[in-house]
C-alpha cells in the first residue's frame, strides 16, 4: 500500500514537473515566435520604406537628369506625333500627314526632342556633328581658330567686334576677345575629342554629359555664332576686292539689316540665343561655315516644294549631311533614320 502511494506520488510530481516544463517551453516558444514575427514585420516595413525611398530618389534623379538633358533620347516618331498633334483641326491633320510621310517614305523611325530655346538650331546641328564624330571643316584645319578673334581686330581692323553680345548675357566690352577666345578654344577642344573617338556608344555617352551642362553649351553656341561672323567678314572682304562670292552671301548683303558684317552682327547675330533663333539665311551661313549640308524637313510646308530644303542648296564639295525637322521654322528636332 505504501509502495503504491510512493508510485502515485512520483507520478504526480513527474506530471507536474512535465506540465510546468511544457508551460515554460510553450511560453518560450510563443515568446520566440512572437519576437520573430515582430522582427519579420519590422524588416518587412523597413524593406517597404527603403523601397519607396529608393524609388523616389531614382525618380527624382531621372527627372532631374531628363530636365537638364537638352537633347532627349530617341522616341518613336509616330507615337510622338500622336501625342503632340491630337484633334481634327486642318493644321493637326496636316502635321500628322507630314509625320507619316517621314515615317513611311523617308524612313525616319524616331525623333530626338531638342530643348526649345533660341539656341536649338545650333544645338541640333552641333549635337549631330559630335555624336557622329565628324571631322573639322577643311578651312579650320588650315587655321588656328582660337586666334580668329584677335585676327579680326588686328589684321582686319574690326574693332566694332567689341559690341558682340553673348546671347542672354548681353556682354560687351574690351574683354570680348578674351571671352570669344575661350569659347572658340572650347569648341576646338571638344570637336577634336569627339572626332577622335571611334566608338559610337562612347560618343553618345559623352554627348549626354556635354549636352546636360548649360554653361558649356552656351559657350559652344557662342563659338559657332562667332565662326559664322568670321566667315561673313571674310566673304565681305572678298566681295570688296571684286572676287566671286557664293550666292547666299550676295543675298545676305543685299538686305538693309545685314549689308555688312557689323550690321549683320548687331541686327541678327547678337539676338541669337537671347530673343530669337537662326533665320533661314543664317542656316545657310551655318552650313557653309561648318561645311555640312543641313537638310531640314519643314513639316508645316507639307505637300509643297518647300517641304524639304537644304542649307546651303549647293555645297561646294561632298559635305556631310545633317538632318533636322521643324514644325514652324523656329524650333528644331533631330530625326533618326
Amino acid at each position: 500500500m505504501q509502495g503504491n502511494d510512493q508510485v502515485h506520488s512520483w507520478t504526480l510530481v513527474t506530471s507536474q514537473a512535465l506540465d510546468t516544463a511544457w508551460r515554460v517551453v510553450k511560453g518560450s516558444v510563443t515568446l520566440a515566435v512572437s519576437l520573430l514575427a515582430a522582427i519579420l514585420s519590422y524588416f518587412r516595413r523597413l524593406h517597404m520604406h527603403l523601397g519607396h525611398q529608393l524609388k523616389w530618389w531614382i525618380g527624382y534623379l531621372q527627372r532631374r537628369f531628363k530636365r537638364n538633358l537638352s537633347v532627349e533620347a530617341e522616341v518613336d516618331l509616330l507615337s510622338y506625333c500622336a501625342r503632340e498633334w491630337k484633334g481634327e483641326t486642318p493644321h493637326a491633320k496636316l502635321m500628322r500627314k507630314a509625320y507619316e510621310e517621314l515615317f513611311w517614305r523617308r524612313h525616319i523611325k524616331c525623333v530626338r526632342q531638342v530643348r526649345r530655346d533660341n539656341y536649338d538650331a545650333l544645338r541640333s546641328v552641333l549635337f549631330q556633328i559630335f555624336s557622329r564624330g565628324l571631322a573639322f571643316p577643311s578651312w579650320m584645319k588650315e587655321k588656328d581658330i582660337v586666334k580668329l578673334p584677335e585676327k579680326l581686330l588686328f589684321s582686319q581692323g574690326c574693332n566694332w567686334i567689341q559690341q558682340y553680345s553673348f546671347g542672354p548675357e548681353k556682354y560687351t566690352g574690351s574683354n570680348v576677345f578674351g571671352k570669344l577666345r575661350k569659347c572658340v578654344e572650347l569648341l576646338k577642344t571638344q570637336w577634336t575629342e569627339f572626332s577622335g573617338i571611334k566608338d559610337y556608344h562612347k560618343r553618345g555617352s559623352m554627348c549626354n554629359i556635354l549636352f546636360s551642362d548649360a554653361l558649356l553649351e552656351c559657350k559652344l553656341y557662342e563659338a559657332l555664332k562667332f565662326i559664322m561672323l568670321y566667315q561673313v567678314t571674310e566673304v565681305y572682304e572678298q566681295m570688296k576686292t571684286k572676287k566671286v562670292i557664293p550666292s547666299l552671301f550676295r543675298l545676305l548683303f543685299t538686305r538693309e539689316t545685314s549689308s555688312d558684317p557689323l550690321s549683320f552682327m548687331m541686327n541678327h547675330l547678337n539676338s541669337v540665343g537671347d530673343t530669337c533663333g537662326l533665320e533661314q539665311i543664317d542656316m545657310f551661313i551655318l552650313g557653309y561655315s561648318l561645311e555640312v549640308k543641313i537638310k531640314v524637313f519643314r513639316l508645316f510646308k507639307f505637300n509643297s516644294r518647300d517641304f524639304e530644303v537644304c542649307y546651303p542648296e549647293e555645297s561646294l564639295r561632298e559635305w556631310p549631311e545633317i538632318s533636322l525637322l521643324t514644325e514652324n521654322d523656329r524650333h528644331y528636332h533631330i530625326p533618326v533614320f
